[in-house]
């Protein structure tokens, strides 16, 4: 089967490293770089507690992307196993099951938790994190049943949604019920993303919510607040007009443009009633700002807007996958005394007096009508188009939001 891989090399991570600044398309559309469309085996069951899947679709996510372009930092690199197939947003249909399996059908249709944790790699005494339900904590990444890799699309054993087929274990199975399609199956789990964040760092309903980028993680916490019923209000803080429809759609209040100029700055603090002064050179300082703030976009001028525009004692939940980063100024952090806390994947919730995997939160805010993401996805591929896929998924000129592989 035909499928996408990720295959490190040092010359061609040095090659490409050095070139594809000078030209993006290098990092996918070059002998050089470290992506392969090859004809690969079919995974097989690592144990007899595994699931074979068929893969309806498969997600480009903002990670694969920072992944494909070397931006990873190297302290992710333990935690993956090379070569691997990319893609861990994933819709599809049952296609085997192994002996150990029951309340599982082949033809179900599921949507997969690719984390890869304690119960996936057949630990049966849990380390501390997975006993809490923060899987995506787990301490034993690189032991166990399979190869080392945070989730399914990071594991050279798995597969993953950058082709056909790939194998999940049972834990990982979250079943669609006939009101979520193929559509919104995909994206549960980056809705689960931004989901776990909101759900970890809830806003009050009096509270004034910042939320910085306007992807589909973006939208999903403005998405996730609003499914949840909070009454907060959002600010959303956006590059191009079709993501501020889409914000208000999901349920900003208010959107604003980033602008080369430093305008938007004054603008977002307007908004939110805080003064603004001019130090001797740099940045404008702000006093006041929201209460919370959701960091979406994982770049330095994103991170640095993040923390100056947090009211005193306010916080700054991390969303965006950041890496090494020069130029951040913390001096605010220590200043107003903000908590700044990182928010990584998803793992378990509480909803409606239950204790949940948050994919299962995700699917059931989608069967109960609370969300619906579909009108997210903007482009389809098959698999074989995968540059011209790629290319539409770092073009925003594309108005591209979700672009997936349709195999």
């Amino acid at each position: 089967m035909k499928s996408l891989q990720f295959d490190y090399s040092v010359p061609r991570y040095v090659i490409t490293k050095a070139l594809g600044r000078y030209k993006p398309s290098l990092y996918w559309d070059s002998r050089l770089s470290c992506l392969r469309l090859r004809d690969v085996p079919e995974p097989v069951l690592p144990t007899q507690d595994w699931v074979k899947i068929d893969v309806k679709y498969g997600g480009i996510c903002g990670s694969d992307l920072n992944l494909i372009s070397l931006n990873d930092s190297p302290a992710t690199s333990p935690y993956a196993s090379f070569p691997f197939t990319i893609g861990h947003e994933i819709v599809g249909k049952v296609a085997d099951i192994g002996r150990n399996i029951s309340g599982i059908e082949i033809g179900s249709r599921v949507a997969i938790d690719p984390v890869l944790s304690c119960q996936a790699r057949g630990f049966t005494n849990p380390c501390p994190a997975c006993q809490r339900g923060d899987f995506s904590l787990c301490n034993q990444k690189t032991d166990g049943d399979i190869s080392p890799g945070l989730l399914i699309g990071a594991c050279r054993d798995t597969g993953g949604s950058w082709g056909p087929s790939l194998v999940a274990h049972k834990s990982q199975i979250i079943p669609l019920p006939d009101e979520v399609d193929d559509s919104n199956g995909v994206l549960a789990e980056p809705f689960s993303c931004a989901l776990h964040a909101v759900l970890r760092n809830p806003p009050k309903d009096d509270d004034t919510v910042l939320v910085i980028g306007a992807g589909v993680i973006g939208i999903g916490v403005i998405a996730a607040i609003r499914a949840l019923g909070i009454q907060a209000r959002i600010l959303s803080l956006v590059k191009h007009p079709f993501q501020a429809k889409l914000a208000q759609h999901y349920g900003a209040d208010q959107t604003i443009f980033l602008t080369r100029s430093k305008d938007y700055i004054h603008e977002t603090a307007e908004h939110l009633k805080a003064r603004v002064f001019k130090p001797i050179y740099g940045y404008p300082v702000v006093e006041g700002g929201a209460s919370l703030v959701f960091e979406c976009v994982g770049r330095k001028q994103s991170m640095n807007d993040a923390l100056r525009l947090t009211q005193s004692g306010g916080k700054v939940v991390l969303l965006g996958l950041a890496s090494i980063m020069d130029g951040i100024d913390w001096t605010s952090v220590w200043l107003n005394e903000l908590e700044v806390k990182g928010s990584f994947a998803y793992s378990t919730g509480h909803y409606q007096g239950r204790t949940m995997r948050t994919l299962d939160i995700a699917v059931e805010l989608m069967r109960s009508g609370h969300v619906d993401l579909s009108p997210l996805i903007t482009h389809r591929f098959p698999i074989e188009q995968y540059k011209e896929a790629l290319q539409t998924a770092t073009k925003k000129s594309n108005q591209a939001i979700k672009v997936v592989f349709e195999h």
